[in-house]
Parts: structure tokens; C-alpha cells; sequence
């Protein structure tokens, strides 16, 4: 009793309850031969208990006079699906390659930077094609990161020695306003209404506290 089919690809087996029949390959020399070809599978030998399902062939091919159904004398398979099949040998292959690679034997003292190796490759592999060009996109990275740390440090002082003399000037108005050297009002239109509504002795907090930072910096 048949099991399988030989084509391949093809994952049909034998089942009861399924239409499916299954035909051994005919003994004839030429026709036999003739199937092997169009089975398409390489160093093919069939054996006795070699069969093709019935999904190999037209309906043309079968004679269906008698209770069971039949293959005619000249009927040959023609129906097969070849692209399913190349695609699950691709895989296959795809998948033995990785398994060798990972089966590599590495040395004790190398194994951890085989592995960081292979961590970059397989993680960066599409922007970088050696480790050396990776070392080298990675000290120009430093060298722009530390320019820019310059830049914000600089950005940083610039904005304290500005926030320092504007507290200071805004201290200088309200001091001169208290003491009547300005009109009453005047810091009305030169401060911000956030910083108006401050009392003389908040700005000299604030110009207190900024002097202390400078201090510190």
C-alpha cells in the first residue's frame, strides 16, 4: 500500500476517506523512463514501491468505464508544481548554512569577540562592510559629539552671564524707582509684567543666587 507520493514536492499520502489514488510507475522501459524525466528530481531511480498520486495527472489520463478508476496505457504526469518545490529546497539550503555557521568551533580566548563580531555584522551589516570602517564612523561620531557638548557649554554661560544682567538691570530700575530717582510706573514698561510684580528684595535674591552659580561654575 502506498504511503506518499514520489513527486517532489508534493506532500500528499495515502488516506482513505480522501479521493486521492495512487499509481506505480509502469514497468514498460520507455514509458517508464518517460516519467522519470517529467518527475524532474535528479539521480531518480523509482523502485517498486514507488508511486504518483493522482494529483500529477489530467483527467484525460484515467479510465473511468470500470468501479475503480484507472490510468490509461499512455498516460504520462504532467501536472507538477516545480516552484514550490525550488523554493523549499532554497530554504533548506538557507537553513543548513546557518546551522554550519553557528556549529563554527571558536577558541576559548576568541569567543567573546567572535560573538561582538557577529553581533555588529548581523546588527549594522547594511551600513558598515568591515569593523575598521565601523571604528572609524565611531571616532568621528565622539569628536562631533564632543564639539557639540563645547557648543551647549558655551550656549549654557552665555545664557547665565544674560539672565545675570538682566536680574541685575531689572534690580538697578526697581532700587531706583524705590528710591525715587525714577517715577513711580517706570518698571512698568522697561520689566516684563512677570518680573513687575516682584519686590526689590526678590531681584536681589535672584542676583544673589546667580552670583553664587558663577562662583561655583
Amino acid at each position: 500500500m502506498p504511503t506518499n507520493c514520489a513527486a517532489a514536492g508534493c506532500a500528499t499520502t495515502y488516506n482513505k476517506h480522501i479521493n486521492i489514488s495512487f499509481h506505480r510507475f509502469p514497468l514498460d522501459p520507455k514509458r517508464r523512463k518517460e516519467w522519470v524525466r517529467l518527475v524532474r528530481r535528479k539521480n531518480f531511480v523509482p523502485g517498486k514501491h514507488t508511486f504518483l498520486c493522482s494529483k500529477h495527472f489530467e483527467a484525460s489520463c484515467f479510465d473511468l468505464t470500470g468501479q475503480t478508476r484507472r490510468l490509461k496505457m499512455d498516460a504520462v504526469p504532467t501536472i507538477f508544481d516545480f516552484c514550490t518545490h525550488i523554493k523549499s529546497m532554497k530554504l533548506k539550503s538557507r537553513n543548513l548554512l546557518k546551522k554550519n555557521n553557528s556549529c563554527t568551533p571558536t577558541g576559548p580566548s576568541n569567543l567573546k569577540s567572535s560573538i561582538s563580531s557577529q553581533q555588529v555584522l548581523l546588527e549594522h551589516s547594511y551600513a558598515f562592510r568591515n569593523p575598521m570602517e565601523a571604528k572609524k564612523r565611531i571616532i568621528k561620531l565622539e569628536k562631533e559629539i564632543a564639539s557639540l557638548r563645547r557648543k551647549m557649554k558655551t550656549c549654557l554661560q552665555k545664557e547665565r552671564r544674560a539672565t545675570r544682567r538682566w536680574i541685575k538691570a531689572a534690580c538697578l530700575v526697581k532700587n531706583l524707582e524705590t528710591n525715587n530717582v525714577l517715577p513711580k510706573g517706570t518698571s512698568e514698561y522697561i520689566l516684563p509684567a512677570a518680573l513687575n510684580s516682584l519686590a526689590l528684595e526678590d531681584f536681589k535674591i535672584l542676583e544673589q543666587d546667580q552670583q553664587g552659580k558663577t562662583s561655583v561654575l
